[in-house]
């Protein structure tokens, strides 16, 4: 059999929006890793974010869409934003009243607006999941303790990978690509102009770009690769791995791309997928 390697988006994908991991898909992990295959994932969390989510055992993760790599424990790539950078965003978010925070290795950091703004929004993010209200509220109270809350000055790090802000309106994102011309702005947690987040991150990274890095330092052919994504951040996964999964639960974009389409996350969506392609 020949050994793959597999690289996982985490939120609708390995683990449910409500940030629960699926007995089934733990147990398809680990009998993939068992059976010789390499599993990465592949996600826009930070390592801080990642450690807060209690997963399976794993080979290693691609963080803060691409910014960061990491294999057995080895960093293999890490690229932030410059502290000038961090410093232009936070002022221009608390300007705007937006709440925001830092995305580090080392932990969540939020201002004053996300405290007071980012529980509303994380219950908004969950419900269009599919959650009902009282689920929502119960992961959004889960979710929001994950977060360190920094005044101002304390905000102006240089251990940042990307910055999550709150879309008063969508005009907010087409404003931050005008404001800094020279990074990545995506949205995310909504559907087109109903985007959540905005986030800005560092110019050439995507997940992309961190998995052909990866490919490179462990010496392996892309022909070797399978991903799994459930939204639009993960079509750059799909250009470059050679077989591309969406999940049932996924946006439209992602399974038009897809080669297969499995069940839902929380219908034993990742095990039946990798039942499918003999991984297990």
């Amino acid at each position: 059999m020949e050994r793959k390697i597999i690289f996982l988006d985490v939120d609708g994908t390995l683990i449910d929006y409500e940030a629960k991991l699926p007995q089934s898909a733990a147990k398809a992990v680990d009998q993939a890793r068992a059976n010789g295959h390499k599993v990465y994932i592949c996600t826009g969390c930070s390592k801080a974010e990642i450690e807060q989510r209690h997963l399976c055992e794993l080979d290693g993760m691609i963080g803060g869409n691409g910014a960061y790599v990491e294999d057995c424990d080895q960093v293999v790539m890490h690229q932030g934003l410059s502290k000038e950078d961090v410093k232009h965003i936070v002022d221009w978010c608390n300007q705007r009243g937006l709440g925001f925070y830092l995305e580090a290795n080392s932990g969540m950091y939020a201002n004053d607006y996300f405290m007071e703004q980012g529980p509303e929004t994380m219950m908004k993010y969950v419900q269009g999941k599919g959650a009902d209200l009282e689920k929502a509220k119960e992961a959004s109270k889960t979710i929001m303790k994950d977060f360190i809350h920094l005044s101002n000055d304390e905000l102006y790090r240089s251990d940042v990978n990307k910055i999550s802000f709150i879309l008063k309106t969508y005009q907010d994102h087409l404003d931050s690509k005008i404001e800094f011309p020279h990074l990545i702005a995506n949205t995310w947690g909504g559907k087109g102009e109903l985007a959540l987040y905005g986030d800005l991150g560092p110019t050439g990274i995507t997940k992309r770009h961190a998995i052909e890095v990866l490919l490179d330092y462990l010496g392996a052919d892309a022909k070797d690769t399978i991903s799994f994504g459930d939204a639009k951040i993960d079509l750059s996964m799909f250009e470059c791995c050679a077989f591309n999964v969406a999940m049932g639960n996924g946006g439209e974009e992602i399974k038009e791309a897809a080669d297969y389409i499995t069940s839902d996350v929380n219908d034993d969506g990742l095990y039946n997928a990798f039942k499918y392609l003999k991984l297990i």
